[in-house]
């Protein structure tokens, strides 16, 4: 008989449904839920239900499916990239095994600037990584930080723009936000200790390798090397003035690498990243973490792929979860998409391999799409695969939102 934790697998809901069994309730709800009311999450996740893909029968396929592309210059075998998240508390290997497992599945990692793992030892397990940037603290400040991410050899760099300090940190949520405990001393040890009690597989991981959930932040540490605790990075990133686009073209100066701008919805503003040089353009809402009730990025797509044209590439990520999303992602423009939840139920539920897993999950039904819109290879799907409804795309102008003409 198969253990439980040895069996594959198949999906995004299964590796959900096995990470919020493991989890402390804390852990599950801190990665699961959207800011407020969690509309614009719910929203991200039915934009592409609503979307429809025409089959086709009778076409002769490759021998092979082609699911190569590229992501921020760099080639990838699976249109499906890690994003940039941090993983505390979810796993022991945290960072590390995410990217071991991308780089089997042959696609680049992400790596969050508050991640629990320092960037020199995950870019030694996927060369392929990407360090993502929040403007956090001053200039001299972000500007260490970015020469150490350059002599890790990471690939580019990815500014979020559209999270931004004090205006919307620690969102509250209907269904109520779990506190982040500043260390692990005595008194936070027996408060949670509960908790852990209460989840022992998830305990026994930790105790198996003798380490505490990490709670510090390594890549956020300043001149003096020492890493400061989670709530630490987060005060004095909360502590620092929302980014303004002079902030974006100094810190692209900064860098003369792939760059890219990510939290863009608006024709307009993909425009301004890319006159202050953005080679990339991220598509992004936060995943739904950011201002609520913003509809899905679906909807803005095809506008800012429209705005940019070849002067940037352009990814997607918000609500993708099965190889179909990534399809229509892809036939609206975007050259890859990236995936935040997924990887983090993954993660917490079976460790390196079940990020894998989810990765692999994604080739599977990737192609499965393929076969069903009757091509042979990712770049030849396009919107004429799909059925869109009256009035779905969005184009800001002037704060309204103006259908498309497509």
């Amino acid at each position: 008989m198969t253990l439980f934790r040895h069996k594959p697998i198949d999906t995004v809901g299964e590796a959900q449904r096995r990470a919020k069994k493991v989890l402390p309730k804390d852990v599950y709800s801190a990665m699961q839920a959207g800011s407020d009311s969690g509309a614009t999450m719910r929203g991200n996740l039915s934009a592409f239900e609503e979307i429809g893909m025409i089959p086709r029968v009778g076409v002769e396929l490759a021998p092979s499916l082609d699911l190569k592309t590229s992501f921020m210059g760099q080639p990838i075998d699976l249109p499906v990239v890690i994003a940039p998240a941090a993983a505390f508390a979810m796993h022991p290997d945290g960072e590390l095994a995410v990217a071991r497992a991308a780089k089997r599945a042959g696609t680049a990692t992400g790596l969050s600037m508050v991640a629990s793992m320092p960037v020199e030892d995950v870019q030694r397990e996927n060369p392929n990584t990407f360090q993502h940037v929040y403007l956090s603290g001053d200039r001299d400040t972000v500007a260490a930080r970015v020469e150490r991410f350059r002599r890790a050899g990471v690939k580019g760099l990815i500014f979020t723009m559209d999270l931004s300090g004090a205006r919307v940190a620690f969102n509250p949520r209907d269904w109520g936000s779990p506190v982040y405990p500043d260390g692990l001393d005595l008194k936070t040890i027996i408060k949670y200790a509960p908790m852990a009690l209460g989840h022992p597989r998830w305990l026994s991981r930790y105790l198996r390798r003798g380490v505490a959930p990490g709670l510090t932040a390594p890549n956020m540490s300043k001149s003096d090397g020492v890493a400061p605790t989670l709530v630490g990075a987060l005060m004095e990133w909360i502590s620092t003035p929302g980014p303004t686009w002079d902030d974006a073209a100094w810190l692209r100066e900064l860098w003369d690498g792939p760059f890219m701008v990510k939290g863009i919805v608006t024709p307009d503003d993909a425009r301004r990243a890319v006159d202050i040089g953005a080679t990339a353009i991220g598509v992004s809402n936060h995943g739904g973490n950011n201002l609520d009730t913003t509809p899905s990025p679906l909807r803005f797509l095809p506008a800012v792929v429209d705005a940019v044209g070849d002067q940037a590439e352009i990814t997607f990520d918000s609500g993708v979860r099965r190889g179909t999303d990534v399809v229509k992602a892809l036939a609206l423009g975007a050259r890859s998409v990236l995936i935040g939840r997924p990887w983090f139920y993954g993660l917490s539920a079976d460790g390196e391999r079940g990020v894998y897993e989810v990765l692999d999950s994604f080739r599977i039904t990737i192609e499965r799409a393929l076969v069903g819109l009757g091509k042979s290879s990712i770049h030849d799907v396009s919107i004429d695969d799909l059925v869109i409804p009256d009035g779905f795309f969005l184009n800001p102008k002037r704060g309204a939102g103006i259908p498309i003409d497509r």
